[in-house]
């Protein structure tokens, strides 16, 4: 693997890892996960599929950000409009 696409995937990993503190399933679950899918592709030797595979992780992690913000959202909107709701 290139040097440049090690440094990729080792920053998805840290990303992912980062992201997976606040997992609905706990933190551990996440992380047991993300090891178990990155020692399953250790083996990967074509740059093409390394690529493919880091464009997979980018867009979990944006899923995970999705994901975070609609729960931040949901939290919000369920503080400020539940007030309004009960003195109708």
């Amino acid at each position: 693997m290139a040097n440049s696409l090690r440094g990729e995937v080792l920053n998805l990993y840290k990303n992912l890892l980062h992201l997976g503190r606040d997992y609905p399933k706990g933190a551990e679950y996440f992380k047991r996960h993300l090891k178990n899918v990155f020692l399953k592709n250790k083996d990967v030797k074509d740059p093409e599929k390394i690529k493919e595979l880091i464009e997979r992780g980018e867009f979990v992690m944006k899923a995970l950000e999705a994901l975070y913000f609609l729960r931040k959202y949901r939290a919000m909107k369920q503080r400020y409009y539940s007030d309004v709701n009960k003195t109708n």
